[in-house]
Protein backbone atom coordinates (compact mmCIF):
# COMPACT_ATOMS: atom_id res chain seq x y z
CA UNK A 1 0.00 0.00 0.00
CA UNK A 2 2.74 2.57 0.76
CA UNK A 3 4.23 1.96 -2.72
CA UNK A 4 0.97 3.02 -4.35
CA UNK A 5 0.83 6.11 -2.19
CA UNK A 6 4.41 7.11 -3.04
CA UNK A 7 3.77 6.52 -6.77
CA UNK A 8 0.75 8.80 -6.62
CA UNK A 9 2.76 11.41 -4.74
CA UNK A 10 5.55 11.23 -7.32
CA UNK A 11 3.05 11.60 -10.19
CA UNK A 12 1.51 14.68 -8.59
CA UNK A 13 4.94 16.11 -7.86
CA UNK A 14 6.08 15.50 -11.47
CA UNK A 15 3.00 17.25 -12.85
CA UNK A 16 3.98 20.41 -11.01
CA UNK A 17 1.73 23.33 -10.27
CA UNK A 18 -0.97 24.09 -12.77
CA UNK A 19 -0.88 27.10 -15.05
CA UNK A 20 -3.94 28.52 -13.31
CA UNK A 21 -2.27 28.24 -9.90
CA UNK A 22 0.84 30.01 -11.19
CA UNK A 23 -1.24 32.75 -12.80
CA UNK A 24 -3.21 33.21 -9.56
CA UNK A 25 0.03 33.61 -7.57
CA UNK A 26 1.45 36.05 -10.12
CA UNK A 27 -1.76 38.09 -10.09
CA UNK A 28 -1.75 38.19 -6.29
CA UNK A 29 1.85 39.42 -6.11
CA UNK A 30 1.33 41.98 -8.91
CA UNK A 31 -1.79 43.44 -7.31
CA UNK A 32 -0.19 43.47 -3.86
CA UNK A 33 2.92 45.23 -5.16
CA UNK A 34 1.17 47.76 -7.43
CA UNK A 35 -2.42 48.37 -6.34
CA UNK A 36 -3.14 47.04 -2.86
CA UNK A 37 -4.24 50.33 -1.26
CA UNK A 38 -6.25 53.39 -2.29
CA UNK A 39 -4.96 56.89 -1.53
CA UNK A 40 -7.93 58.67 0.09
CA UNK A 41 -9.10 61.77 -1.74
CA UNK A 42 -7.08 61.02 -4.89
CA UNK A 43 -8.77 57.68 -5.56
CA UNK A 44 -5.39 56.42 -6.83
CA UNK A 45 -4.24 52.88 -6.10
CA UNK A 46 -0.73 52.18 -4.81
CA UNK A 47 0.94 49.01 -3.64
CA UNK A 48 3.77 47.80 -1.48
CA UNK A 49 6.25 48.85 -4.16
CA UNK A 50 5.51 52.52 -3.53
CA UNK A 51 5.38 52.04 0.25
CA UNK A 52 8.66 50.09 0.38
CA UNK A 53 10.23 52.75 -1.86
CA UNK A 54 9.92 55.19 1.03
CA UNK A 55 12.57 53.20 2.93
CA UNK A 56 15.93 54.49 1.67
CA UNK A 57 18.18 51.93 -0.01
CA UNK A 58 16.65 48.72 1.28
CA UNK A 59 13.06 49.36 0.15
CA UNK A 60 13.77 49.44 -3.58
CA UNK A 61 16.00 46.38 -3.36
CA UNK A 62 13.27 44.47 -1.54
CA UNK A 63 10.71 45.57 -4.13
CA UNK A 64 12.98 44.34 -6.92
CA UNK A 65 13.41 41.00 -5.16
CA UNK A 66 9.65 40.57 -4.84
CA UNK A 67 9.15 41.59 -8.48
CA UNK A 68 11.72 39.02 -9.57
CA UNK A 69 9.40 36.29 -8.26
CA UNK A 70 6.96 37.16 -11.06
CA UNK A 71 9.78 36.83 -13.59
CA UNK A 72 10.78 33.46 -12.12
CA UNK A 73 7.17 32.22 -12.38
CA UNK A 74 7.01 33.47 -15.98
CA UNK A 75 10.14 31.50 -16.81
CA UNK A 76 8.58 28.39 -15.25
CA UNK A 77 5.53 28.93 -17.46
CA UNK A 78 7.77 28.86 -20.53
CA UNK A 79 7.68 32.46 -21.72
CA UNK A 80 10.25 33.17 -24.43
CA UNK A 81 13.50 34.91 -23.56
CA UNK A 82 12.57 38.17 -25.27
CA UNK A 83 9.44 38.50 -23.11
CA UNK A 84 11.46 37.68 -20.01
CA UNK A 85 13.93 40.40 -21.09
CA UNK A 86 11.07 42.91 -21.38
CA UNK A 87 9.93 41.95 -17.89
CA UNK A 88 13.45 42.35 -16.50
CA UNK A 89 13.66 45.77 -18.19
CA UNK A 90 10.36 46.82 -16.57
CA UNK A 91 11.69 45.90 -13.13
CA UNK A 92 15.08 47.51 -13.83
CA UNK A 93 13.45 50.82 -14.84
CA UNK A 94 11.20 50.72 -11.78
CA UNK A 95 14.13 49.97 -9.48
CA UNK A 96 16.54 52.50 -11.00
CA UNK A 97 14.15 55.44 -11.09
CA UNK A 98 12.47 54.36 -7.85
CA UNK A 99 15.81 54.69 -6.06
CA UNK A 100 15.86 58.47 -6.67
CA UNK A 101 14.63 60.16 -3.48
CA UNK A 102 11.17 61.74 -3.71
CA UNK A 103 10.95 61.68 -7.54
CA UNK A 104 11.30 57.90 -7.44
CA UNK A 105 8.50 57.62 -4.92
CA UNK A 106 6.18 59.61 -7.17
CA UNK A 107 7.31 57.48 -10.14
CA UNK A 108 6.43 54.29 -8.23
CA UNK A 109 2.83 55.46 -7.90
CA UNK A 110 2.40 55.75 -11.68
CA UNK A 111 4.75 53.16 -13.20
CA UNK A 112 3.40 49.77 -12.24
CA UNK A 113 6.02 47.33 -13.48
CA UNK A 114 4.46 44.27 -11.86
CA UNK A 115 1.09 44.84 -13.51
CA UNK A 116 2.90 45.44 -16.83
CA UNK A 117 4.65 42.10 -16.37
CA UNK A 118 1.33 40.44 -15.51
CA UNK A 119 -0.10 41.74 -18.81
CA UNK A 120 2.89 40.30 -20.70
CA UNK A 121 2.20 36.90 -19.15
CA UNK A 122 -1.55 37.11 -19.80
CA UNK A 123 -0.96 38.09 -23.43
CA UNK A 124 1.42 35.17 -23.89
CA UNK A 125 -0.90 32.63 -22.29
CA UNK A 126 -3.99 34.03 -23.98
CA UNK A 127 -5.84 34.38 -20.71
CA UNK A 128 -8.59 36.96 -20.56
CA UNK A 129 -7.92 40.04 -18.50
CA UNK A 130 -10.47 40.96 -15.92
CA UNK A 131 -12.58 43.76 -17.27
CA UNK A 132 -16.09 44.55 -18.40
CA UNK A 133 -17.97 41.45 -19.43
CA UNK A 134 -19.73 41.35 -22.77
CA UNK A 135 -23.50 41.44 -22.75
CA UNK A 136 -25.34 39.31 -25.29
CA UNK A 137 -28.05 41.93 -25.83
CA UNK A 138 -31.11 39.79 -25.18
CA UNK A 139 -33.74 41.15 -22.86
CA UNK A 140 -35.74 38.85 -20.61
CA UNK A 141 -38.55 39.86 -18.31
CA UNK A 142 -38.11 39.03 -14.67
CA UNK A 143 -41.00 36.55 -14.62
CA UNK A 144 -39.80 34.76 -17.78
CA UNK A 145 -36.44 33.51 -16.49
Amino acid sequence: MPAVRSDLFEAIKAAGPSREDSLARITLVAKLMDSAFVIPGLNRRIGLDAVLGLVPGVGDALSAALASYIIWEARQLGLPRWKIARMVANVAVDTAIGAIPLAGDVFDVFYKSNERNLRIIQDHLGTPKRGPKEIDGTAVRIGER
